[in-house]
């Protein structure tokens, strides 16, 4: 990736430099600790859940689906992670439509993603903390006592800044690996060849439905591209730890997805549970109780990931002017964003207590993001198509991307009238107040 061209477009990431030192965040992220932020961003309750759901809906070809998945992480990864390259920016996307097609697009982008996470990360966690219930055999009360401190785990490891989210996203992200690995080789000995015939035993049309459910699993990119103004050297942390962090997801989707097929663990186990029903095969009841921690670990590493993106959308996007000002106020101890911490810990308050008095069901919640995840994922490709002019690699790369993400937003469904409404309240308040466009910073 040496080639990327080393120009810059005279709006920037180095115009950031004209910002005082005191209200910049801190560069501390080293590429080991980029390697893993990626991958707890994108390595989610996804995992817990995916490969059984996606094979009980296409059977054994669901394999297909997951080995499209994986040849294609490599481009929608590289697109976010040359654009954080060259335009290193606490705005992220965010940042990089508004050098793409101007401040007001790249701020309604930018509220995409920040009013997904507040409804996003409550679902991870209550996934998570779902999971460690299950095996212990505790209440729904104790499920919303554990979600509620994922997300305070999430929250103060942020404020007391990237350095320490980073070196705890390792120990993480490498106890995940190791118990993934260790399911996968439990469920060798248990794999059998009629496992896998027939193999296309509802027809084609399902395996294109699988591969737009596996989606979401491959999302998680545009999350750490946030935090590439805190990138010690953006270009090795951005470009390098992306394509480590990329083969390293799609070796664990593809070998847990065909670990569940091949032992039928989907059906055994039921199809939200079939990691449990794997390592249970080897350790009995004590596996169901490491499959409970190893879910509350993913949530906790993507809920890390997330809550420093959104915490730092919203620093980017006040300090542009398009978010209350308050938003953009930074720890005095640690030089992290306080005002989009508070911000974040009161949604979560709020999704968690409508959680809790059954307002909202946990279904209705995990739909509700997607779309506006989608639409953001869309806005930053279609800034890679313009902004890496100049790179023919990053622009095919960028057009794969923006294409086959397009032809997934469909199949979000009703879910499309949330980033409609976001839109909707983005240009009336807008309108309202008249705001002026501020310059780019």
């Amino acid at each position: 990736m040496s080639s990327l061209p080393d120009h810059t477009s005279p709006h920037s990431s180095s115009a950031q430099h004209t910002v005082e030192p005191k209200h910049q965040l801190r560069p501390t992220i080293g590429l080991s600790q980029a390697v893993a932020l990626y991958i707890g961003a994108v390595i989610g309750s996804g995992i817990l859940i995916a490969p059984g759901l996606a094979a009980e809906i296409a059977g054994p070809a669901s394999l297909l689906a997951w080995g499209f998945m994986t040849l294609l992480i490599l481009p929608m990864a590289l697109s976010m992670g040359l654009l954080s390259a060259r335009f290193p920016n606490a705005g992220g996307v965010s940042h990089f439509v508004t050098l793409a097609f101007g401040p007001r697009a790249g701020a309604l982008a930018g509220w995409f993603f920040l009013m997904s996470v507040p409804i996003g990360a409550p679902v991870a966690a209550l996934t998570g903390a779902g999971y460690m219930t299950a095996a212990m055999g505790w209440s729904d009360t104790v499920r919303i006592g554990l979600a509620a401190l994922i997300l305070a785990v999430g929250l103060v490891t942020n404020w007391i800044g990237m350095q320490l989210a980073g070196r705890l996203q390792i120990a993480v992200v490498l106890s995940i690996i190791a118990v993934l690995v260790f399911a996968i080789a439990a469920a060798m000995p248990h794999m059998q060849q009629v496992h896998f015939t027939p193999f296309l035993p509802h027809g084609w049309l399902p395996v294109g439905q699988a591969a737009a459910m596996l989606f979401w699993c491959f999302i998680g990119w545009e999350a750490v591209s946030h935090m590439s103004e805190e990138f010690r050297d953006p270009r090795q942390a951005a470009v390098r730890g992306i394509t480590i962090a990329a083969i390293v997801v799609g070796i664990l989707y593809f070998l847990t997805a065909l670990a569940a097929v091949g032992t039928q663990s989907y059906l055994h186990g039921g199809s939200d549970t079939s990691l449990v029903w794997m390592i249970s095969q080897t350790l009995g009841s004590w596996g169901a109780v490491l499959a409970g921690v190893t879910g509350l670990f993913i949530c906790t590493a993507t809920i890390i990931a997330y809550v420093g993106a959104a915490s730092r959308v919203a620093y980017a996007m006040s300090r542009q002017g398009y978010a209350p000002r308050w938003m953009s106020r930074l720890s005095s101890r640690y030089q992290t964003p306080s005002g989009g911490l508070l911000f974040l810990a009161v949604c979560f308050v709020i999704i968690l207590l409508l959680y809790s008095t059954h307002i909202l069901s946990l279904s209705v919640l995990i739909q509700l993001p997607n779309a506006a995840f989608i639409l953001t994922y869309l806005a930053g490709c279609a800034a890679g198509i313009r902004l890496l002019r100049g790179y023919r690699l990053g622009v095919i790369i960028s057009w794969i991307s923006f294409i086959s993400t397009a032809v997934i937003f469909p199949f979000s469904g009703w879910a499309i009238l949330y980033p409609c409404m976001i839109a909707a309240a983005f240009l009336l308040i807008m309108r309202r107040h008249s705001i002026a466009v501020p310059p780019c910073d």
